[in-house]
């Protein structure tokens, strides 16, 4: 199994220093994990830079963040950077983007969040031309951008993008390398994100995509313990109106239907449905329901290796 582990605790509600938050990734190449991926908050840390010192302390282990939000950033910026980090990982870099929500882009940077879609479209493709060619000549509606930039010792950089709803996971495969999901079910990966995404690949000729499902997981087999602890560390999601959709369209009140929880067997039956429905990687986020994680990364690392 393609399994992914969480570096990094923002998801989870807790903000710490990015020297510890590299050192975890450095902890999960160590442990036998072939793949880390960290989230971007806009009220924490800045993951690209945390990246980069998580590079100098691996060797082998994937890196990757889902999702950078794209309103605050440029695509030519973020494409510069991203080139660079590359070039320090040696090409084990992977770049989530995404729309982020309205309450971050419209609330805290006071942009304007309308035309989602058509927005991440021109964004995608400036910045899938700049980090596949290092140059970009584009005139659409939201963007018009002709430059080019040289980073020695980079190579291109797989674009992931992040999302939940048939346009965004379609534009994934269109123009990235697939797509990664939050808290998003096997009856959403089924229906909607790997048919949209597929069908994208498909309708430009791009190679199969990638499908990364991030989702919670502890191995608590007390299930009320099990359910208050996800309610007490994922509940402020049910706040989006992105997340509430997915939650209607799953057909549960909250990440509490949705998180991965229970004995080994359970947790372990889960994490195969989600690739049973089409997800080629799970991004794992453990969290601690009252005794820590380690039995829960003892298992993941378990799955990781088969």
């Amino acid at each position: 199994m393609r399994i992914s582990i969480m570096f990094g605790s923002d998801a989870l509600g807790i903000l710490r220093p990015p020297q510890e938050v590299a050192a975890e990734a450095a902890a999960a190449e160590k442990d036998g994990f072939s793949s880390a991926w960290c989230t971007h908050i806009t009220r924490g840390i800045d993951s690209l830079t945390t990246i980069a010192v998580a590079a100098g302390m691996t060797s082998r282990i994937e890196l990757g963040v889902g999702v950078v939000p794209s309103y605050p950033r440029h695509p030519m910026a973020l494409a510069q950077s991203a080139a660079t980090l590359q070039a320090i990982a040696g090409g084990r870099f992977v770049l989530g983007v995404g729309v982020s929500h309205r309450p971050v882009i419209e609330g805290m940077h006071g942009l304007d969040y309308s035309s989602q879609i058509g927005h991440l479209r021109e964004y995608l493709t400036v910045l899938e031309s700049l980090l596949s060619e290092g140059s970009v000549s584009f005139d659409g509606e939201h963007y018009r951008v002709h430059g080019e930039f040289a980073v020695p010792g980079t190579s291109s950089v797989s674009l992931i993008v992040g999302a939940l709803a048939a346009g965004m996971c379609r534009l994934g495969g269109e123009l990235a390398d697939g797509v990664t999901t939050w808290l998003a079910g096997p009856k959403s990966l089924e229906e909607v994100v790997v048919p949209a995404v597929t069908g994208g690949a498909e309708a430009t000729g791009r190679p199969a995509p990638r499908v990364l499902a991030g989702i919670p997981v502890a191995v608590e087999s007390d299930r009320e313990r099990a359910q208050q602890a996800t309610a007490r560390t994922f509940g402020r999601y049910g706040t989006l109106v992105n997340y509430r959709r997915l939650f209607e369209r799953e057909g549960v009140d909250g990440p509490v239907g949705l998180a991965i929880t229970g004995d080994e067997n359970t947790v372990r039956a889960r994490i195969q449905a989600m690739f049973d429905a089409g997800a080629t990687d799970v991004w794992a986020v453990p969290f601690d329901t009252g005794s820590g994680t380690g039995a829960t990364r003892e298992l993941l690392l378990e799955l990781a290796t088969v």
